[in-house]
């Protein structure tokens, strides 16, 4: 007698589309009910490391650890939208997706968030956050049918995919930070991440499925480091690296649309220009952040999901904008923290002299900006004609970055004007409100805004073999009287 395990499809073929065998197939799995209340659950861890990222960002010193967070939030925003999606399949408006399942996850992501340090946040977020998401999802794959779940499995596999990876990178970051750790914060992240095993295992896990040793439950401790509400930090913060963060002395797209200049030069001023894009992930992040905790914001509250998705998307582009230029000066063998000042005077005025909106306002009229001639199309055209082809692989792939950034505002940020005019209107309204701090910073001595052009461009004409051009080399615009978009700002003297 053949059994369901041996059961084969006609003439041999794959049976069952390749998603299972008749015996997996014919098994017992989850109802719908338990089906949509495990996702829940990892919406609501995923949620809380989005949140988290968010959070952190801005104020995360270490730009490898920002450009992680970046990435991360992204990844997570996008497995959200899939999780979101399959509860809503599964016969279950309203979602009630905003509910917090369980007491303890909610105290383990709020130690998470509250982490007092760098290391802390690693090795919580991705030595145990983050393993107790993936942890649940195989839970799921090994208790539910493949056949009928098999859009779950599906999402949930790819998710797993992703969190693997984020994990590891999670690690090696955990693993580096330790090395310059103190042993008394060493000791006591230790003792720490045994209270968040406590949480997790009070929960029954994160898809709550583990037994709960009730004995173990009585003895959680009070909370470490979320005793207190946690307060947002939306001033912009750099590493060492970042030696002159003030500095407005440079000018780069004065240079780049000057025409006495040549194109392999202004390569210079693009990799500077991507490299500086830091600001915007940092900007992004206030934005969202703020919107999503504005709960009695109206303005905030009508936006969906899909909204902060794609912002999420766009904030990891800008992201890999920034590392972009910082391969490109790799690629050169220059080394941009000893000869670029690469500043956070946008993202620091952005944060504390406007509302969420209206920094929204002046990102998307930016956006809109970079699809004229002189914008991203403008751009690509130097990294084509300047010979250096990683220049114009990474310009190509920047204009079409701007091209979906130009649709998302569109979409989220147009549609609340009467027309594009009102709109554009209102976002340079805005970026004229920003005031810049140039004397003021000056006068207490937080920066001289130095002109580092000619070191970079001296160093360039070096590693190629080139006598500097006198003219090239005595370039020394600033942005003293003018905006990136070469407008002159209010107030300017001169």
């Amino acid at each position: 007698m053949t059994t369901l395990k041996d059961r084969e499809g006609f003439k041999n073929l794959p049976p069952l589309a390749g998603v299972a065998d008749f015996e997996q197939a014919a098994s017992p799995g989850l109802s719908v009910q338990e089906c949509v209340a495990r996702h829940k659950r990892y919406h609501y861890g995923l949620q809380r490391v989005w949140k988290t990222c968010l959070a952190r960002l801005t104020a995360e010193p270490i730009y490898e650890i920002k450009m992680g967070l970046s990435h991360h939030a992204h990844l997570v925003a996008e497995h959200i939208g899939t999780i979101r999606a399959r509860v809503a399949e599964m016969r279950h408006p309203p979602l009630g997706l905003d509910a917090v399942p369980d007491p303890h996850l909610e105290h383990c992501f709020d130690e998470i968030l509250n982490a007092p340090t760098t290391y802390a946040l690693i090795v919580g977020l991705y030595g145990k956050a983050m393993p107790a998401i993936l942890e649940g999802m195989r839970h799921h794959l090994e208790s539910t049918n493949l056949l009928v779940d098999s859009p779950s499995v599906r999402i949930l596999k790819h998710a797993m995919a992703e969190i693997e990876g984020m994990i590891a990178w999670g690690e090696s970051a955990g693993a580096a930070l330790k090395v310059d750790a103190s042993e008394e914060l060493v000791a006591e992240v230790a003792v720490w991440l045994g209270e968040l095993d406590g949480c997790l295992a009070a929960a029954g896990g994160l898809d709550g499925t583990l037994e709960i040793d009730t004995e173990r439950v009585s003895e959680l401790p009070a909370p470490r480091y979320s005793a207190g509400e946690f307060v947002y930090d939306s001033d912009p913060q750099r590493d060492e690296r970042f030696q002159d963060p003030y500095n407005m002395g440079v000018h780069a797209e004065v240079f780049l649309h000057d025409d006495h200049f040549a194109d392999r030069d202004k390569v210079l001023m693009m990799y500077y220009r991507r490299l500086r894009e830091i600001d915007v992930p940092e900007m992004m992040a206030s934005i969202l952040y703020e919107m999503v905790q504005a709960k009695g914001d109206e303005e905030s509250r009508r936006y969906p999901w899909k909204f902060h998705q794609e912002m999420t998307r766009q904030l990891w582009d800008e992201a890999r904008h920034a590392m972009m230029g910082e391969v490109g000066f790799a690629k050169l063998g220059i080394d941009w923290a000893k000869l670029v000042r690469i500043n956070f005077t946008w993202s620091k005025g952005l944060n504390e002299q406007l509302t969420p909106k209206e920094r929204h306002a002046v990102l998307w009229y930016i956006e809109q900006g970079q699809m004229g001639k002189t914008g991203k199309r403008y751009e690509w055209e130097v990294g084509r004609d300047s010979g250096d082809h990683f220049a114009e692989l990474i310009q190509d792939y920047d204009w079409a970055d701007e091209v979906l950034h130009a649709r998302v505002g569109r979409d989220w940020y147009v549609e609340g004007f009467e027309d594009v005019a009102e709109a554009a209107a209102y976002g340079t309204k805005c970026w004229d409100k920003v005031v810049s701090g140039w004397e003021e910073w000056k006068r207490e001595g937080l920066t001289e805004h130095y002109n580092w052009w000619p070191d970079l461009y001296a160093e360039a004409c070096r590693l190629r073999g080139e006598t500097p051009d006198e003219d090239t080399a005595a370039y020394k615009a600033s942005y003293a009287e003018t905006r990136a978009d070469l407008k002159r700002i209010s107030g300017a003297s001169g």
